[in-house]
């Protein structure tokens, strides 16, 4: 018998643990060209907002070592464009949809949770406070952990379908500190990590290479972090995680898995190579028939240290 791929996640059935993450992926209709969307676990959609959000000026994206910054700034339709244009596309596709919310305050986050609550089509909401790339919100609730317990709370209130994953940044001293406050004020899963704040500078004009100065860095660069921080996090809380962070191959992907994370999330490889998510699957399914492991849960957290 093959070997077993369903994972749950807060009770998000996903076929198998694959994820494409918010942000790289655009509304999934982008890459649906390059690849079998049926074939993925889940996909979760760019950031949404309450009404449509231009994002930051360009320059927005910079190629450096070993990944990229990006400062796009969680450009996205807004909610009533999305249900109307973008939410249709996807329901073709036996792909459990998850959509990554933000918003400048506390209002903005529970209206748009409760207009989703009741929208069947969708199976859990990413809560993002975690962009470092926005002047207001996002990042300001990630960080300190007295402000994200205020808006989980005020979010999980408005909610009474759709399991609430909370998007983690790694731009703190303590994220085990950040992860338990989110599982005390009601999250029901976690995904972590979000990009670390970087910048680039042009030395021929001395000027900044972002038209927003600084932004966020992802690839493999941030992939030894995001592993170490999904471990720790695993360590202190109950809730199931989804890990991401520079995963470009199945050893990646298993990495997290094995320090913990029940689902892994699949960002800047999808701009190099779109069916990197499938490639990444596949060796999945082959690490467990070479190790004879029967399901892929068994290799949650199996960590022998």
């Amino acid at each position: 018998m093959p070997p077993q791929l369903n994972v749950n996640i807060a009770g998000i059935k996903l076929k198998n643990p694959v994820l494409a993450a918010s942000g790289t992926f655009g509304y999934g209709e982008e890459y649906s060209r390059w690849l079998d969307l049926n074939q993925l676990g889940g996909i979760v959609v760019k950031g949404l907002s309450l009404n449509p959000h231009q994002g930051n000026p360009p320059p927005r994206i910079v190629e450096t070592p070993a990944g990229m910054l990006n400062a796009i700034g969680l450009e996205n339709v807004g909610l009533k464009v999305f249900l109307e244009e973008k939410l249709p596309f996807l329901t073709r596709f036996d792909t459990a949809v998850i959509i990554n919310i933000w918003g400048k305050e506390v209002a903005d986050y529970v209206t748009i949770a409760k207009e989703l609550d009741s929208v069947r089509e969708i199976a859990g909401l990413e809560l993002n406070v975690s962009c470092p790339n926005i002047k207001k919100g996002g990042i300001s609730f990630g960080t300190n952990p007295d402000l994200l317990m205020e808006l989980v709370q005020a979010v999980r209130s408005q909610l009474t379908r759709l399991p609430l994953i909370v998007k983690l940044s790694p731009n703190v001293t303590d994220i085990v500190a950040i992860a338990i406050a989110a599982e005390k004020s009601g999250a029901d899963a976690l995904s972590l990590i979000n990009t670390l704040i970087g910048m680039a500078i042009d030395v021929k004009t001395r000027r900044p290479r972002l038209a927003n100065i600084t932004g966020g860095l992802s690839g493999p660069a941030i992939h030894p972090i995001a592993v170490r921080m999904v471990w720790q996090v695993a360590q202190a809380v109950k809730l199931p995680i989804i890990g991401l962070g520079g995963i470009m191959n199945s050893s990646d992907a298993l990495e997290f898995i094995i320090a913990g994370a029940r689902a892994v999330a699949v960002g800047t490889a999808n701009f190099i190579t779109p069916q990197t998510s499938i490639e990444i699957l596949n060796g999945l399914r082959q690490y467990l028939v070479e190790q004879k492991i029967e399901d892929v849960n068994e290799l949650v957290g199996s960590l022998a240290v």
